[in-house]
């Protein structure tokens, strides 16, 4: 049992030795200025009575002592540590007043990126390098671009991005804060009574291409029609010329064969008198008995007298 004991106390021990003993060991050197852990992208300013030591901007673990001297003990508790963000940023501009060269009063969101080049210029030199850089490229975005043509300022954006960047970055570099990429994003209008005319006049002549298009589109369809009206008249004209001659020399050969002429005309005649809508009356002649055979055929109506012969009616 005592054995167990020991072992369950020495496992507690160096759980509590490990868990809080070394991290406060570790701390009380940190803050004693042994040894600093600088992350990736991080700058370490240290200043001691108002004299920059050192500027440690290399990821990993460093020895303060080796770098700072006996001034790494002191720093902590006297001096300052300045942490510098590295990393790069962005930045948008929206609607930097400028006019082209027609007077026309125009908007330019500008893009651009910055980056920390020179730490201690960054802290020294300027209380507020953001605001003096983001100042200086909008003052150098209404220098560089007004009074270009509007139809360059409206299409060349890569070559006054290229201007404005030239124009910054000597600047930006003496504050210790670098400009990096620059992109005029959005070139625009302020006006909104231009803007209303410009819009008004796009309708217009939109209305305008819409309405020739309609016109030729029907004009198109006119001279397609017309030509196919043309040339079916045409036809039809070549049709009723030579119909006359076809119709002539059928019948020319029909009145070879004597009969076949009576049938066909009797033929036609009998088709025309029933496609009529005309009345006809049958007149038998005298000493026929084709009336006597229609009386007798007739049927009888009922409810009639019995031998009497019903009146023949008018016309018929």
């Amino acid at each position: 049992m005592n054995s167990m004991n020991h072992f369950f106390l020495a496992v507690v021990g160096t759980f509590v030795a490990c868990s809080i003993g070394v991290p406060l060991i570790l701390w009380f050197f940190r803050i004693a200025g042994l040894y600093a852990i600088v992350p990736e992208r991080r700058c370490f300013v240290y200043v001691l009575f108002g004299k920059v030591l050192a500027s440690i901007d290399e990821p990993g673990l460093h020895f303060l002592p080796a770098k700072l001297g006996l001034s790494a003990f002191l720093v902590n508790w006297l001096g300052r540590c300045h942490v510098l963000d590295m990393r790069l940023d962005q930045e948008y501009l929206r609607s930097q007043a400028v006019n082209s060269e027609e007077g026309a009063p125009m908007g330019i969101g500008i893009w651009h990126e910055m980056y920390v080049s020179d730490p201690v210029a960054y802290l020294f030199k300027n209380t507020d390098p953001r605001g003096s850089l983001s100042a200086n490229v909008s003052n150098s975005t209404v220098r560089c671009l007004s009074n270009m043509p509007l139809g360059s300022m409206l299409i060349n954006r890569h070559a006054m991005s290229d201007t404005v960047r030239g124009e910054v970055s000597p600047k930006s570099h003496e504050w210790g804060y670098r400009l990096g990429s620059v992109y005029i994003r959005k070139v625009h209008f302020r006006d909104i009574g231009m803007i209303r005319q410009i819009e008004s006049k796009v309708v217009n002549r939109l209305r305008q291409v819409t309405s020739a298009i309609k016109q030729d589109g029907a004009n198109q369809v006119s001279i397609i029609t017309s030509t196919a009206e043309r040339q079916a008249a045409v036809e039809f004209a070549k049709a009723g010329a030579i119909r006359p001659q076809i119709v002539g020399e059928s019948l020319q050969k029909i009145s070879e064969d004597e009969e076949v002429s009576e049938v066909l005309f009797e033929v036609l005649e009998t088709q025309k008198i029933m496609g009529s809508a005309a009345r006809i009356t049958v007149m038998p002649k005298k000493g026929s008995e084709l009336l006597g055979n229609l009386l007798a055929s007739h049927e009888e109506p009922r409810g009639s007298p019995a031998g009497k012969i019903p009146p023949h009616p008018p016309g018929r």
